[in-house]
């Protein structure tokens, strides 16, 4: 079956949000006279949520306090969701290339609506995706397939036509439980020392520009863009 929609995560994978959610961490600890945490270490844990970074910048803490720390971290990067937050590069052409083809595109994220949507919407994205599903959209969220699944429905794609881009394993967990063509982004926020080998992946890229001519590959029928010579991952 040829590919015909695009799913995209967000957090690493179709977004550099790392700078926003990292400077509400520090902005957190600095409430509590504690000193900024460098970007290196906060960036690996940013696809894993507010949980990961308050326990990363506060340690595990008895849990009405841990639960006060995480609803003061996420008023915090609400107030700053996009601030430094942009599309990876290579994102502005990829989305471009899909839209001129008419190719759908849609983002499955775990990150809940109240901030995907607003998020989105900074960035002049929510209009432009065919399906946005939340982390709270259904009752079930990533590695779960059903989001996955519901957002190939939204668009009107069977999931075997569809590609989920993650940069995470429950994303790949998630690809191949709802029959879907998993990618794996290794420019996210994924840890050095991770073994990411044996993830249920068909292809990894490392820029979202390889992403097109894999798909090409595999029988998308959108040209090349001019000067357009990014090599075809392998799978």
């Amino acid at each position: 079956m040829s590919l015909q929609a695009v799913l995209f995560d967000l957090d690493g994978t179709l977004l550099d949000t790392a700078p926003d959610m990292g400077g509400a961490l520090n902005e957190l600890r600095a409430e509590y006279d504690l000193g900024p945490l460098p970007a290196a270490e906060i960036r690996p844990l940013v696809s894993n949520g507010a949980a990961a970074l308050v326990r990363l910048g506060f340690g595990d803490r008895e849990p009405e306090r841990f639960e006060a720390l995480r609803l003061r971290f996420l008023e915090i990067y609400a107030s700053r969701l996009a601030h430094e937050t942009q599309l990876f590069e290579g994102g502005d052409a990829l989305l471009d290339a899909l839209d001129a083809a008419n190719v759908p595109w849609g983002i499955v994220t775990n990150k809940p609506g109240w901030l995907t949507d607003p998020l989105l919407e900074a960035l002049g994205l929510r209009q432009r995706a065919r399906v946005v599903v939340s982390g709270d959209t259904l009752p079930e969220k990533k590695p779960h397939p059903q989001p996955l699944l519901l957002a190939a429905a939204t668009v009107d794609r069977r999931p075997g036509a569809c590609v989920y881009l993650g940069d995470a394993e429950r994303d790949m967990l998630a690809a191949r439980s709802a029959g879907m063509h998993g990618v794996l982004a290794t420019f996210g926020y994924l840890d050095p020392e991770t073994e990411w080998s044996a993830w249920p992946c068909v292809a990894t890229i490392s820029h979202l520009a390889e992403l097109l001519p894999w798909m090409r590959s595999r029988g998308l029928a959108i040209a090349p863009p001019e000067g357009d010579a990014a090599p075809i991952p392998s799978s």
